[in-house]
C-alpha cells in the first residue's frame, strides 16, 4: 500500500488496518494499539464479500461503461464492484426499513420515499466516471431498485463565459468554478421527492455546458452524483452561519483513491489517446492539441496537471477522502487494492 496515505498517527482515517473484522465484530483495542472508525479489507477478503451474488452484465456491458485508460474486467467487476453493489442494495433496503419505522412512529401515512443518493468523488482520471456508470448498471439488475440515474456535477459548472467574467476559466473544477446554489436545489428536490428534476448537460467536446439539452430524471429509486467535489463540506457564510453542502443530502459516499503519481500518469496516458481521438474533431475545444508531437503532448499534459487538477487534487478533492462511507484505494495498474469502509 502507497506510503502517500500517510497512516500512523496523523487522522483517525489513515491508521492502521482492522484485521479479519468480517462479518465479525472486533475487540475495543488496548492503549498499545491503534484504532480506526474504519474496517479495511484487502482485495481478496472484498471479493469474498461478492462470491454467492450473481454478476448480470456481460463482457459487452462492461466495455460499454470502461472509460478511456481504465482497466477495467470481468475480474475487476466481480471481485470489486459486484460486493459494492450488494453492500449498496443492503443499505439501501435498511433505508426503506428505517423509513416505514419512522412513518409509523410518527403516525403518518407511508408515501413512496425519496430516492436514495450516492456520491461519489475522486481526482480527475482516477476513474470515478467509469465506477459511476458501472454502478449505475449493476444497481438496476437489483429487482428492488430498478431504476437507477446518473448525474455528473459537470453539468453545474458555470458557463465559459461565466468563467471568463470572474478571471477563472484557468480554476474550472476548482469549488468555485461550479453553480454551487443550482447543485445544491437539485439535490434537495431530489430528496424533497419532487417526480421530476432536471440537470444542465455538459459537453466535453465543446468543454461547456449546454443548458438547452438537460438531463431529466423521473421518478429514480437511486441517484448517483458523481463529481470532483461532491463531498466538500458546508461553507461558512460572512455572518459566520454555516450553510448546506450537497453532501449532506447523500445516503451513502464513495471516494475512488489512487496515488497522486499513479493519477498523475493516468492523466498524461489518457491526454495522448485523447491527442489521437476526441482532440482530431474539429469541433473539439482541444483541436489545437491534435497536432502536437508526442513529446510536446507530454509536456502539455504535464503543465495542465501541475497547474490546474494537481492542485486542485491536494487542496479541495483529496482532503473530502476522510468525509467518503467508503474508499476504493486503487493500485498503479488502475485495479483495486482495497476497500475501506467506515464501521456504523
Amino acid at each position: 500500500m502507497d506510503p502517500s496515505l500517510g497512516r500512523g498517527l496523523q487522522s483517525a482515517y489513515d491508521v492502521s488496518r482492522v484485521g479479519g473484522a468480517i462479518g465479525g465484530v472486533a475487540e475495543c483495542p488496548d492503549m498499545s494499539r491503534e484504532s480506526s472508525p474504519y474496517v479495511e479489507l484487502d482485495r481478496d477478503d472484498w471479493a469474498e464479500l461478492g462470491r454467492f451474488t450473481e454478476q448480470p452484465l456481460s463482457a459487452e456491458e462492461i466495455e460499454r461503461v470502461r472509460g478511456l485508460g481504465d482497466e477495467l474486467d470481468m475480474a475487476e467487476v466481480e471481485q470489486v464492484y459486484l460486493p459494492l453493489s450488494r453492500l449498496l442494495s443492503l443499505r439501501v433496503a435498511a433505508s426503506g426499513a428505517l423509513y416505514r419505522a419512522q412513518q409509523d412512529f410518527l403516525g403518518k401515512p407511508i408515501p413512496p420515499r425519496t430516492p436514495f443518493v450516492i456520491g461519489l468523488a475522486g481526482s480527475v482520471a482516477v476513474g470515478k466516471s467509469t465506477t459511476a456508470r458501472l454502478l449505475r448498471e449493476l444497481l438496476a439488475h437489483w429487482p428492488e431498485h430498478p431504476r437507477v440515474s446518473l448525474i455528473t456535477t459537470d453539468g453545474f459548472l458555470l458557463p465559459n463565459a461565466e468563467l471568463e467574467r470572474r478571471g477563472i476559466l484557468h480554476r474550472k473544477g476548482f469549488p468555485e468554478s461550479y453553480d454551487r446554489r443550482a447543485l445544491l436545489k437539485f439535490v434537495m428536490d431530489i430528496k424533497s421527492g419532487c417526480e421530476e428534476v432536471q440537470a444542465p448537460t455538459y459537453s466535453h467536446l465543446v468543454y461547456d455546458v449546454v443548458p438547452q439539452v438537460p438531463v431529466v430524471i423521473s421518478r429514480p429509486d437511486i441517484v448517483i452524483v458523481e463529481g470532483l467535489n461532491v463531498l466538500q463540506p458546508a461553507r461558512v457564510g460572512e455572518d459566520g452561519r454555516t450553510g448546506l453542502a450537497v453532501s449532506d443530502f447523500f445516503d451513502f459516499t464513495v471516494y475512488v483513491d489512487a496515488a497522486q503519481s499513479d493519477i498523475r500518469r493516468w492523466y498524461t496516458e489518457r491526454f495522448l489517446r485523447l491527442r489521437k481521438t476526441a482532440f482530431r474533431d474539429p469541433a473539439s475545444y482541444f483541436a489545437r492539441y491534435a497536432s502536437l508531437t508526442p513529446e510536446e503532448a507530454v509536456v502539455e499534459a504535464g503543465r495542465i496537471w501541475d497547474t490546474i487538477n494537481g492542485p486542485n487534487l491536494v487542496q479541495n478533492v483529496e482532503p473530502t477522502r476522510s468525509r467518503a462511507a467508503l474508499v476504493l484505494r486503487k493500485d498503479s495498474d488502475h485495479s483495486v487494492d482495497y476497500v475501506r469502509l467506515r464501521k456504523i
